[in-house]
């Protein structure tokens, strides 16, 4: 029986090598394979006007809660993805300091792209969801990544 990959641990590894994440104090959470959480806090360096976040941010975060999810669930088979395309709706304006929390999901996995969506809410004013997106993932065998035996160690 072939060993399934650890995907928690796989993320971990993912968040050490994510640069952008780090950047902008994203933290991301694995609910199970295809299902993740990802926060962060809405910092100065994030505005585009005084008080208000530049949408730019907010489509990061959604980037990538849908590519987290995305990526989740193909870890289980040995792959990666990459973003094909996605979409948000921005719903209501996110200010400074708003602390807000991405969910992402998987909504449907074939054998070469996989669908997510995902809801950002701000906790602090009573759950609002600011922005929903939807995004398709190509999936691929992680050996064409160079990462590939950070993320899949040989087998001894």
């Amino acid at each position: 029986m072939e060993q399934l990959p650890d995907v928690a641990a796989l993320l971990a590894i993912y968040n050490q090598i994510n640069a952008y994440g780090r950047t902008n104090g994203m933290e991301l959470l694995l609910t199970r394979p295809g299902q993740v959480q990802y926060t962060m806090t809405v910092r100065p360096d994030h505005l585009s006007s005084p008080g208000t976040c530049h949408g730019g941010v907010l489509a990061g975060l959604m980037d990538a809660a849908l590519g987290a999810a995305a990526l989740s669930l193909a870890f289980t088979a040995g792959e990666l993805v990459s973003t094909v395309e996605f979409k948000i709706n921005y719903l209501h304006p996110v200010h400074l300091h708003d602390y807000l929390v991405a969910h992402g999901a998987v909504e449907h996995s074939g054998k070469t792209l996989i669908v997510s969506s995902a809801t950002i809410t701000c906790p602090a004013r009573d759950g609002l969801v600011v922005a929903r997106g939807l995004g398709t993932f190509n999936r691929y065998p992680a050996s064409k990544r160079d990462f590939h035996d950070l993320l899949f160690p040989a087998e001894e």
